[in-house]
């Protein structure tokens, strides 16, 4: 196969993508500039993919932007026609998806990444000459046997791992972790295999290397996901995300292609630091994420029955009086927020208690919802200012001078247990000390639930709390019309 050098445009346009994805990861940092990073990266991916097209079309050599010369073995019009079906239904799906199954879209997202890559890994294996990886005689590149078994196996674990999240955060399967007996030596027997099975494809290039590597990765992509419980899919999220980063750069190598190895790694390093961050934040051990089968155990929480205690019940019209005659108030929001779609009643909510000169802040847990960053996702559509949004750190001290917290659909966020109880599956999590606010008001469908983690709350049962028992949505429209009386 002839080759000529790479065109310095081609190099300049990768060059130009690379700066625009990390611009992106800088502005998705904050929702304030989100807007911004997300325009940056449709910039920078148009960039880079047109780039790649038109590299790697079928010309002579000394053209423009030419550094590719081989056998014509696509049809730029398929090409042009499968983006145009992927973009039909990218947009049709983005326009019509709730945003409370935000996460189980970016679950499915993922998992299309990770089966692009095993496709890709086996496209190159069946006919290597077309990508340029075939030796003399006939054989692949050692170096590039690795690239593909890497890419396969860890395109396949976040395949098949994404679907185990996608079903979970979708309620299609038990968000309850599946604990297997033995799993950590079936998931070390199963990795193990894996390493070596790469590592013989290097010596022996046959068919069944490959299809046994192939479905190993599927399963232990399983075995990793289904013992982790709903609670903990934030963490599962950004693991999943930082995967399909590495599955990408993995075939970029494959490829030759230096924008997706470039993008690869800058999504699959965010990804880590962010698994990282959210394994902090739930005083998770990073190594147990990766390894899989953290959460609680099946015997915690929930499974006992809850002591009856005494607790009061307060109306739209209490939680309205008393936010009214506050000076504070902080708003802590949870997926039952997003389950009932409040947010954009209690921005209104906000609003008008900012109109009667109360100080209005939200208080945003890291781990919040089923993703991360859920919760200022969900404010953010509901036009709430971001200088009224904070994070954990900043605003936990501040609950001992606030006249009122209002929790609604939050729960193991706000459970003191996670402080006090060292039997809980919550221990050690920094939760917000709801506890030292002078009034509270917690809004939940019933005294029933008791979170994911199926840990009971004291707050309930508190001097100072009033229990707002309704839909989310339903409550705080009713405080927003006893507001305006």
């Amino acid at each position: 196969m002839e080759h000529v050098a790479v065109s310095p445009w081609v190099a300049f346009a990768y060059l130009v993508s690379g700066v625009l994805f990390i611009l992106a990861l800088r502005g998705l940092s904050s929702p304030a500039t989100s807007r911004a990073g997300n325009r940056y990266g449709m910039i920078g991916m148009t960039i880079a993919v047109v780039t790649t097209l038109v590299t790697h079309m079928p010309m002579k050599a000394g053209d423009a932007f030419n550094s590719y010369v081989g056998p014509d073995f696509f049809s730029f019009g398929e090409i042009l026609a499968a983006i145009a079906v992927g973009a039909v239904i990218g947009l049709t799906t983005a326009r019509r998806i709730k945003m409370t199954d935000m996460p189980q879209l970016v679950a499915a997202f993922h998992s299309l990444v990770g089966l692009a890559a095993v496709l890709v890994g086996l496209a190159a294996y069946l006919n290597p000459e077309a990508f340029d990886i075939m030796l003399p005689d006939g054989e692949i590149n050692p170096v590039s046997r690795i690239e593909l078994g890497l890419g396969i196996a860890i395109g396949a674990i976040t395949f098949s791992g994404s679907i185990i999240a996608f079903l979970k955060l979708a309620g299609k399967m038990s968000g309850s972790p599946i604990m297997l007996p033995g799993r950590h030596a079936l998931n070390l027997g199963t990795l193990l295999a894996i390493i070596a099975l790469t590592a013989w494809f290097t010596q022996d290039q046959s068919v069944w290397v490959i299809a046994t590597l192939t479905v190993l990765a599927f399963i232990i992509g399983f075995l990793l996901i289904i013992p982790i419980g709903g609670a903990d899919m934030p963490v599962v999220v950004s693991m999943l995300n930082s995967y399909s980063g590495w599955a990408a750069a993995a075939m970029g190598f494959t490829l030759q292609n230096t924008a997706m190895i470039v993008t690869g790694a800058l999504v699959g390093s965010s990804g880590a630091i962010l698994s990282y961050i959210m394994c902090k934040a739930m005083n998770r051990s990073f190594i147990s994420v990766i390894a899989g089968g953290f959460g609680a155990a099946p015997e915690a929480g929930g499974g006992a029955a809850r002591e009856q205690r005494p607790w009061k019940r307060g109306s739209a019209e209490d939680a309205a009086y008393m936010m009214k005659e506050a000076e504070s108030v902080i708003i802590i929001p949870g997926y039952g927020m997003a389950v009932s779609q409040a947010q954009h009643a209690l921005r209104e909510m906000g609003d008008q208690l900012k109109a009667h000169g109360v100080n209005v802040k939200y208080a945003i847990h890291p781990v919040a919802g089923r993703m991360p960053g859920h919760m200022n996702v969900l404010l953010a559509e509901a036009n709430v200012p971001y200088d009224e949004v904070f994070e954990l750190e900043d605003i936990n001290s501040e609950f001992a001078q606030a006249d009122v917290a209002f929790i609604i659909g939050a729960n193991d966020v706000v459970n003191p247990a996670a402080k006090t109880d060292k039997s809980s599956p919550i221990y050690g999590m920094p939760v917000f000390d709801v506890d030292k606010a002078k009034t509270i008001f917690f809004v939940k469908r019933s005294m029933g639930g008791v979170g994911y983690a199926g840990v009971d709350n004291d707050v309930f049962y508190m001097d100072q709390t009033m229990m707002l028992l309704a839909d989310a949505k339903k409550m705080v429209e009713d405080i927003v019309k006893s507001l305006g009386h």
